[in-house]
Order: C-alpha cells, then structure tokens, then sequence
C-alpha cells in the first residue's frame, strides 16, 4: 500500500520528537513524552527514521522477518560509512597517518538468521536453567556480603555498592573470568556501552577512547579463551569452544564478539533493573510493606518493574523491504526505532499503564523484548533481581531517598540511575 499524501501528515503531526527523549532533562521522567508519542503510534523523524511507539506495532515489528537487527543493512549505517571511507581517503592523499581498520564481528543479538540462530544456539546450550539455577545460592551469598557491610545504617549507594558489584561478579564467575580481573570491566563497560544510545554525540576523544575500550576487552578476551583451551574449565566461555553445532561452531571472532557482548549485557541492563527496584519501593511505603508482608510478591513485583520501568527503553532495527503498518510506508532501508517502554505503557494493551500494580496478571510486558531477539539473560537478570530486591525490602530499616529524582546516567536507551543514595537507620538480620 502506498503512502498517501495524508498519512505522510498524518506521521508527521507528532507533538515530540526523538531528540526530546535523547535530553537528558527528560531522562527521569520521558514517560509523559511516550503518552504523546503514542498518539501517532508510526511516526516519521527529520533524519528519516521511524519511531514506533505502540505495544501491538512493536510486537508485529519484532516478529516480522521483513526487520533486521544488523545496523549494516541501514542506509544511514551505509552513508556514515561511505563518509569514513572518503575521510579516510582525504588523509591518505594528505600523508596523514591512518589508523587500521580493525575488523569487528557484530555480536549475535546484532545479526539476522540464519547465523544469529547459530550463535544463539551456541549460547544457549550454555546457558542453560540448571546453570543458572546453581548460582542462586551464590547470588544470595553476595548480597549478603554487600549488605553486610552497612549494618549500622547510614547511608547506601544502590548503584555502587549492591546493584554494580553483584551481577558483575556473577557473570564473570559464568563465563570464566578470574574474580580478581572484575574491576578491569567496570569502565570498559561505562564506555561501550554509550555505542547503543543514539543520543550521545561524542566528540573525537571520546571516540578514541571508546575504540581503545573495544580493542582493550577483545584482547583480554583473546587471551582468556588461549588460556581456557590450554586448561577448560566448567565455565560458559570454555564450553562455547567445545560446542559444536549442525551448522557449525563459533569461529575465534565470533567467540570474542560473544565473549564481550555477555560480560557487558550480563550487568548493564541487570544494574539498571536493581536499581530501579529499590526506587520503586523506597519512594511507597506502600509498595514496600506490601514486599515485606510477602516475600514472594517479589516475583510479579519484578515483573511489574519490567513493565513500568525497564532497563531497556528502545532498540533500533531496519526495514529491509517497504513495510506498511499502522497506515504507514516504512522504506526500505530505514532506521526503525522501537520505543519498548513506550509500548509497556500502552493503555491499549494494559489496564491503568501508569500505576505500579506490584501483583499484576497477564503482564507480557517488552521488558526483555520478544522474538527471535528475546533477551538470552533473561532468567538469570531476574533471578538476580528476585534476591537483590527481596532482601533490600527485608533489610533496610526505615529507607529513604536522600536525593529525589537521583542522579541518572546520560544513556537515555540503558537508561537507569548513577547513583541512588538512601538514607536507612539500620538492617534487620
């Protein structure tokens, strides 16, 4: 179906744009901007993206084989491209050093089948439940420890002294990483992570640094896995290299690409999803004492938190053929942005979008997305999640915000609190 003339309007009559979601003076609040960006649920942008803000088009679009994840098959991925290649040139005619071009393999959650479902495959049959279902004693065992050490009460940093330390512990014991290499994560992570939000220009040091980041990890990883087909041991990493599957194994780049995107997305997102937690309830008494009375309402209280304030606030794909949805042409080779914690908020979809309902039924929330795409740590985030907020709502005597709103990271995609400091007279044992 072609686009008339007055659907093209139609599109463009949007009362927000994207750049307003990317300031960073909406990131503690941007949900008033997805109610607005809903009222035009396919929305055409100046750079000729589309944001997609409602629950049933994004699900359709996450489905759809027509959309890929690969960033190559976008035209705007194509033309930067082309101008770094012509960059490139112009200093090479200048006798200007040129920095190598080191080839990077795409992580597997940023490629399209038939090889994505290879490596997914791969990871999978590492990941397994009884794997992870084998780290909740050890999970409880490190919350413990971090809680421990705030007995008097005072003051805690959520961030920094729980939500960080935990899953980053938790998936270097996974893969294989030595304990005493953890710290080495912390800013390669901060800095790599900042490729995946659209919204931060960085200026030409901070590229240096980010490209220093990226060679910096895949090196360690390089010698990592040396040193794990010398002396394997029952970690994820040592049995990646084992697995052999029907299409065939991870090549050496591929293992690095995997290496790396699990070590960053297996704390990334889980730090945001903590943290969260504790804001939600530390700010309602009610919330909290609602935890308190029912331990295991924490389960759905996770799942709620998924829903109302995910770590994960869009993912960005292309259109690989005109697609037509919700009265609207997507071109071929278009940037599609899929607003999931706008689509979590579709009232539409979900009775009352704007309460915390901490034991709400029939909440398929985009928390962890859907599709081929679904989130691969998802079982272990919540687990994580489960332990961490169970004993946050048990423990902290009296919390409270001693900043509110908190202090949030400039990543507007990943998005989540620096710090979270709360105030608390004690914990119980």
């Amino acid at each position: 179906m072609a686009q008339t003339k007055g659907q093209t309007t139609m599109v463009q009559k949007s009362k927000v744009n994207f750049k307003q979601i990317l300031d960073h003076s909406h990131i503690a609040n941007p949900y008033p901007l997805y109610e607005q960006f809903r009222e035009t649920p396919v929305a055409v942008q100046e750079d000729g993206s589309y944001i997609v803000s409602t629950y049933n088009e994004i699900v359709s679009l996450l489905h759809d084989p027509r959309v890929s994840a690969d960033m190559r098959n976008s035209d705007a991925q194509k033309r930067a491209m082309e101008q770094m290649q012509q960059r490139r040139a112009q200093m090479i005619a200048q006798g200007q050093p040129v920095p190598e071009q080191e080839e990077v393999e795409p992580p597997f959650i940023f490629q399209d089948p038939p090889n994505h479902d290879r490596l997914r495959r791969i990871v999978m049959s590492q990941f397994t439940p009884a794997r992870i279902e084998g780290m909740t004693s050890h999970i409880e065992q490190i919350v413990k420890e971090h809680l421990d050490r705030h007995t008097q009460g005072g003051q805690i940093d959520i961030v920094d002294d729980l939500a960080y330390p935990l899953p980053v512990t938790v998936i270097c014991q996974l893969l294989g990483v030595p304990r005493e290499d953890e710290a080495r994560f912390h800013a390669w992570a901060e800095l790599l992570a900042t490729v995946l939000d659209p919204g931060q220009i960085q200026t030409e040091e901070q590229q240096k640094q980010i490209m220093g980041a990226g060679q910096q990890i895949r090196e360690y990883m390089t010698q990592l896995l040396e040193r794990l087909k010398t002396n394997p041991g029952d970690n994820m990493l040592s049995g990646m290299m084992r697995t052999d599957d029907i299409e065939g194994p991870m090549t050496p780049r591929e293992l690095i690409s995997t290496a790396v995107l699990l070590l960053i997305a297996g704390h990334e997102t889980t730090v945001n999803l903590i943290t969260n937690g504790t804001l939600a309830m530390v700010r309602s008494p009610e919330l909290l004492k609602q935890l308190r009375e029912d331990p295991d309402l924490v389960i759905t209280y996770v799942e709620e938190l998924l829903r109302y304030d995910p770590p994960v606030h869009f993912r960005t794909r292309t259109a690989l053929t005109n697609i037509d949805i919700a009265g609207v042409t997507i071109p071929k080779g278009a940037t599609i942005i899929l607003v999931l914690a706008s689509g979590s908020h579709d009232g539409e979809r979900f009775k009352d979008p704007e309460e915390f309902i901490a034991d709400r039924q029939g909440n398929e929330h985009l928390g962890f997305g859907s599709g081929i795409h679904y989130c691969v740590g998802a079982p272990l985030a919540r687990i994580e999640a489960h332990i961490a907020l169970r004993e946050l709502s048990r423990r902290l005597i009296e919390p409270t915000l001693a900043v509110d709103p908190p202090p949030y990271r400039d990543n507007a995609a990943l998005r989540g609190p620096r710090h979270l400091l709360v105030n608390f007279k004690g914990l119980v044992d």
